[in-house]
């Protein structure tokens, strides 16, 4: 049985990034080759020669919304909403803190930017929220709004755009494709520049993705499901790279897991497909469209480094993390970056 505490490392608290890296491709980057099993140790600008002339690059341009706001009651009660997902109109699930401060009816305003009433308490302790604004719901937002960052970046992100991919465009996602944020405008040039052409999909990244795996049988968890996209010239650019023997390499669990989900729907090609998923991904998956992965350095026992592992092999990427601990990179969302080819 392949069970969670397999996926358990050591990691000292000094290696979780809390700042991203100035400029954005200055970062490490671990290179990892799966048939040698050999590890070099490189910096993010140098991910272009590791990349050939017809392969292509698939990124995930979901962008990520300010999704956390504090409102206030006429009491002067301040609560805290984390935006999970729209259900209607300007109607949004909610987590809200303290909860006890949000029941059904409240009503709570933002600055002179937006107001909100709580509509309904769900059965989960969500609350289902209708917001009202003079103007576009999602200007409004960027006016009022704080990035989500993950529970385990304490310092205050000075840039809200640093917690953006500079390709970023679908607004949507609860936390940034974070291996997209070791890209500039120059490096993306170059890459195309060398011959490899850059697909985009879509996959807005849900809050989920930080659940813990709470069971000890890993194929007893459950995914959370998240909207993806596939786009008709995206589809079409994987299948001619495949025909013509280039490799399709992934940016991002992200986008790995969208490319997966259609090859999965669609007999191992890409077609121009949209929809949710739920895919889990762990050591035994075989792989239908993806050559290359460049990702992050993720939490111990997540559904990421599962995912990971069961591309590069369980024994390589364990490894490799005790290397990179040893090497004192630095891990998650604002951390260095792997390569696996």
């Amino acid at each position: 049985m392949l069970k969670t505490s397999d996926f358990y490392y050591e990691l000292p608290k000094e290696l979780i990034a809390q700042t991203p890296a100035q400029p954005r491709d200055s970062s490490r980057l671990m290179v990892i080759d799966r048939k040698s099993k050999t590890v070099e140790h490189r910096h993010f600008y140098d991910i272009t020669e590791y990349l050939k002339e017809g392969d292509c690059l698939i990124v995930n341009d979901s962008r990520v919304l300010p999704a956390r706001i504090y409102g206030t009651k006429k009491t002067g009660a301040k609560v805290e909403f984390l935006l999970l997902s729209q259900s209607y109109g300007n109607v949004w699930e909610c987590l809200t803190k303290p909860g006890k401060k949000a029941r059904e009816g409240d009503e709570f305003s933002f600055g002179d930017v937006m107001k909100c009433r709580v509509k309904e308490v769900l059965e989960n302790g969500n609350r289902l929220v209708e917001f009202e604004c003079k103007e576009n719901f999602y200007s409004a937002l960027d006016k009022v709004g704080q990035m989500p960052l993950p529970p385990y970046i304490t310092k205050k992100l000075e840039d809200k755009e640093r917690y953006q991919t500079v390709y970023s465009r679908e607004l949507g996602s609860a936390a940034a494709p974070t291996a997209g944020l070791h890209f500039t405008p120059e490096l993306m040039r170059k890459i195309e520049d060398k011959g490899v052409k850059i697909g985009y999909v879509t996959l807005h990244v849900g809050l989920g993705t930080f659940r813990p795996v709470k069971v000890d049988d890993v194929t007893k968890h459950k995914m959370h499901s998240e909207h993806y996209e596939m786009p008709e010239e995206t589809a079409q650019l994987i299948n001619r790279t495949k025909e013509s023997g280039g490799r399709v390499i992934a940016v991002g669990t992200t986008s790995c897991r969208t490319l997966e989900t259609v090859a999965g729907k669609h007999n191992g090609r890409a077609e121009a497909d949209e929809g949710f998923t739920d895919i889990f991904i762990y050591p035994g998956y075989e792989f239908r469209l993806l050559d290359g992965l460049i990702t992050n350095f993720h939490l111990p026992e997540s559904t990421l480094i599962m995912l990971v592992s069961a591309f590069a092999d369980y024994d390589t990427i364990m490894e490799s993390y005790k290397i990179a601990v040893e090497e004192k990179y630095r891990f998650f969302s604002f951390g260095d970056a792997m390569a696996i080819f």
